[in-house]
């Protein structure tokens, strides 16, 4: 089996930073892309950020230009977003998504962290 886990949330004040880090672990083959979410209180999830194997950066709207998401050079399976100038409204559950492909069956499958919260006070 494969687990993502999310660590890095927390409390902070609008304008400051903070790097949330999410680790994959078990009988990965090779991970496709990596990506966070978000979910705000009474929100639909959304796309944050995502990365491909080939280091391809996506983001939405949103969050360009303040948030960057990266992977770990020497650890491919692990995947950070970098988030400046914090707002307000940036205050959700943040979610580690990725597409692996499976060792045991080398099929692609989908899997999520169990998320951790990022507050900005105003």
């Amino acid at each position: 089996q494969v687990q993502l886990v999310e660590s890095g949330g927390g409390l902070v004040q609008a304008g400051g930073s903070l790097r949330l880090s999410c680790a994959a672990s078990g009988s990965i083959f090779t991970i496709r892309t990596m990506n966070w979410y978000r979910q705000a209180p009474g929100k639909q999830r959304e796309l944050v950020a995502g990365i491909t194997s080939g280091d391809i950066t996506n983001y939405a709207d949103s969050v360009k230009g303040r948030f960057a998401i990266s992977r770990d050079n020497a650890k491919n399976t692990v995947v950070y977003l970098q988030m400046n100038s914090l707002k307000a409204e940036d205050t959700a559950v943040y979610y580690c998504n990725a597409d692996i492909i499976v060792s045991s069956t080398l099929w692609p499958e989908d899997y999520w962290g169990q998320g951790t919260q990022v507050t900005v006070s105003s």
